[in-house]
């Protein structure tokens, strides 16, 4: 919209022109001169426009700006678009690394534990040769040689077999005189001892074992109540 003062221009220069071809002949060229003065600067405020806040915003422009405008919008949306990839490269490496190091871990649980059924399988055999060795009465090993050499093969053994299993990660748990605890121990029954504190294991019935620090076999024992 061209404000009030080109308006003004634009009749001052169409009234000039109704007097130009009545005026003298030295009059003509100051008329004409003076009406394309007029006319320039309606044409320039034409290409302005007054917004309600009184900003003088130019209509038109020239194509380098606008050339700068559009390079400036393309170069603002790159940079948008680019953050946004950023921020998502960021989350999938992240969800990239959680996996590998999931996926070590179960590697390493899979070697670590995975003659988990084997090992429980094994403490049948060492429970049966500690039986066997407990069931020998010591006072008749001196008068039989036989008894002796039996016994002492079974001790052996057993003794060995515990040392295979040792190497593996795999050893006992004797909690006796130790503080109940229901992840390591399975309590079977509650005895009287003043001696001692309210749940301390008195007695054990069966030892338990422990994979590379997990519990495979909890040990079966008594504990005290006061």
């Amino acid at each position: 919209m061209a404000t009030k003062a080109s308006l003004t221009m634009q009749m001052l220069a169409n009234r000039l022109g109704n007097f130009i071809p009545t005026a003298g002949t030295k009059n003509i060229s100051l008329l004409r001169h003076a009406q394309t003065q007029l006319l320039r600067g309606y044409t320039s405020e034409k290409q302005q426009e007054v917004t309600d806040d009184g900003t003088v915003v130019d209509q038109k422009k020239s194509p380098q700006s606008l050339e700068i405008e559009r390079l400036t919008q393309e170069l603002v949306a790159a940079k948008d678009q680019n953050s946004e990839l950023l921020d998502k490269y960021k989350r999938a490496l992240a969800d990239s690394e959680n996996m590998r190091t999931r996926l070590n871990k179960q590697i390493s649980d899979a070697k670590i534990f995975g003659i988990q059924s084997f090992c429980k399988d094994l403490l049948e055999v060492a429970d049966t040769l500690g039986h066997a060795t407990q069931a020998v009465p010591k006072e008749k090993l001196n008068g039989n040689s036989d008894l002796k050499n039996l016994y002492e093969g079974l001790s052996m053994t057993r003794a060995a077999l515990l040392q295979v299993f040792k190497r593996h990660g795999l050893e006992p748990v004797d909690p006796i005189n130790e503080k109940f605890n229901p992840n390591l121990h399975e309590a079977l029954f509650q005895k009287e001892d003043t001696t001692v504190e309210a749940n301390t294991v008195v007695e054990v019935t069966k030892l338990g074992y422990k994979l590379h620090e997990r519990c495979i076999r909890p040990a079966l024992v008594g504990v005290s109540k006061c």
